[in-house]
């Protein structure tokens, strides 16, 4: 796993390369192993792969979410709010996982914000997708991820630029000493 996390980075171009439904299923079972608060699982999942679709939804908020629409899969990450009051933390590790798993299959991907970011002057990127998608209120939206096979090679981060200045040892005044 730390290998994996050593690759990470998030990829924002992809080829125009089909990702197979076993992979597909494979990311889906990934989100679904997710672990929840109390075991609630208050998350659920949009799979989207139309093209027009995702181009709409390549639109959801100014700034950071264009990528999107040339992407060969989308996620919306969203949960019925009254469920649980952890909902965001339960979605936040459904999010990663997926993307960690897309990475382990050779695919990137990208976490695209949406929970508290505006679509337009009158819609939050949230009430946008919900519109789009025909999700009720009480369902939420947290984040988008893209998938698709990476049409980019971004270097993973050194060990020597990781910020072990925000590590603390036991207390907060305490820096880790990483030797």
């Amino acid at each position: 796993m730390i290998e994996l996390l050593r690759k990470r980075r998030s990829i924002r171009s992809y080829t125009a390369q089909a990702i197979d439904r076993a992979t597909v299923q494979l990311l889906i079972e990934a989100l679904l192993r997710a672990p929840s608060s109390r075991n609630n699982n208050p998350w659920e999942f949009i799979i989207v792969d139309d093209r027009a679709l995702l181009s709409k939804l390549s639109i959801a908020k100014a700034n950071g979410s264009a990528f999107l629409k040339d992407a060969q899969l989308g996620i919306v990450v969203c949960a019925d709010s009254t469920q649980s009051d952890v909902w965001v933390e339960d979605c936040s590790i459904a999010s990663i996982l997926v993307q960690m798993t897309a990475l382990s299959l050779g695919l990137g991907s990208c976490w695209i914000q949406i929970r508290n970011r505006q679509h337009d002057i009158s819609d939050s990127a949230e009430e946008y997708i919900q519109k789009l998608l025909g999700l009720p209120k009480h369902v939420k939206v947290l984040s988008m991820i893209s998938i698709g096979h990476p049409d980019e090679l971004r270097k993973p981060l050194p060990a020597d630029e990781l910020e072990y200045h925000k590590v603390r040892h036991n207390h907060h005044d305490e820096p880790w000493n990483k030797s």
